[in-house]
């Protein structure tokens, strides 16, 4: 393969509803898109990084100079032999992964299309269709909660999961286990909370949570090695994985009895490829979490949960939970079954809609 071009786009795409999480609140979405020509074909691929250095020290404007400067540099008129190649071609800079995931995706759909096969299976997916959970934003009160779930679980969703924040936690649980004894229903602190809190996060034991996702520090491994010890809830890390080593370290120490997987945080379908595998290894089960992503991210992620250690429901929700119109053709759609059923077509499977995209764009960046 030779990439002739890449364009970098930014579009910026209104939210259905706010989301808010112990960062605080988004209701609009500034994206990065990056398409790629190669071959004939256009591949596309989506920058994970926010608007806000919260959830990663990477932003959108941080991606976008590492892409342009020093990431595209790395590949620009060179010859390779897949997409599995890329990654060791980044090799000199050091961290961005999100920037790194969004050129290399758009990669493994070009390659896709040159093959005319579906990305799911050319990156070794097993399963034609995928459980789906949802994401529920924390809500101004109690009574708002229950009315959302009820609202997603009569769509069909297979698992429930809530944001929560300190003085944000044991009564929205207590309520949903109260109203909904057998729902699977885990929660998600995004780092909000630390070791003294122990005595309040063992309050969540009695409730048969499936999780508690990234209680602790965004790159603390150590810290939620000792929480876990002191807490039945398993412990599921988010924030903490950005490369192979810290899966290792973390299922070596204890860390965790789940891992949370997203490309972006991870640099890319190779390395979710690789802690999947070190995860399956070692009989820790694994799901797609999701960064409020438009259709293309959404048609990445649904790809990668076809591997077969992705056993849990993911965040790969419908595309009008989020978007009053979504960028690809057709819509991610959710069964009333809660599932997602994987696209047959080359590539991600699914059409960008070009003039949407061109109506959105904010920004554009021609590199050749």
């Amino acid at each position: 393969m030779r990439i002739e071009r890449v364009t970098l786009r930014e579009i910026r795409m209104p939210m259905v509803m706010r989301f808010e999480t112990s960062f605080g609140a988004t209701t609009d979405r500034r994206i990065m898109l990056v398409e790629v020509h190669a071959g004939g074909v256009m591949g596309w691929g989506e920058c994970t990084a926010g608007e806000e250095p919260h959830y990663s020290p990477e932003t959108i404007e941080s991606a976008w100079h590492i892409l342009r400067d020093f990431l595209w540099p790395e590949i620009q008129g060179k010859e390779f032999n897949s997409a599995r190649d890329v990654w060791a071609m980044f090799c000199q800079t050091r961290g961005h992964n999100m920037a790194k995931a969004a050129l290399e995706s758009a990669i493994w759909d070009a390659e896709a299309k040159q093959k005319g096969m579906p990305l799911w299976k050319l990156l070794g997916g097993v399963r034609e269709e995928i459980a789906s959970g949802v994401s529920i934003g924390i809500q101004p009160t109690v009574s708002d909660l229950i009315a959302t779930v009820e609202k997603e679980l009569a769509a069909g969703y297979q698992r429930i999961k809530i944001k929560i924040k300190p003085g944000q936690e044991i009564k929205p649980v207590e309520a949903l286990r109260k109203r909904w004894p057998n729902v699977r229903l885990m929660v998600d602190a995004n780092s909000a909370y630390t070791l003294e809190d122990i005595a309040l996060l063992k309050q969540l034991d009695p409730y048969g949570l499936m999780m508690i996702e990234q209680p602790l520090g965004w790159d603390d491994i150590y810290s939620h090695a000792k929480l876990q010890k002191q807490i039945q809830t398993p412990i599921c890390l988010d924030e903490c994985i950005h490369e192979y080593g810290h899966a290792l370290a973390a299922i070596e120490l204890g860390a965790c009895k789940i891992i949370n997987m997203k490309m972006g945080r991870v640099g890319g379908q190779l390395q979710v490829r690789r802690i999947h595998d070190l995860c399956q290894k070692n009989g820790i089960p694994v799901w797609c979490g999701g960064m409020l992503e438009a259709g293309i991210g959404r048609a990445q992620n649904i790809a990668l949960s076809t591997l077969e250690n992705f056993t849990l429901p993911g965040d790969v929700a419908a595309s009008k939970r989020y978007w009053a119109e979504d960028i690809i053709d057709p819509e991610v759609e959710v069964t009333p079954k809660g599932t997602i059923k994987v696209p047959s077509g080359p590539g991600i499977g699914y059409q960008v809609k070009l003039e949407r995209v061109e109506r959105l764009t904010v920004r554009r960046e021609n590199l050749v």
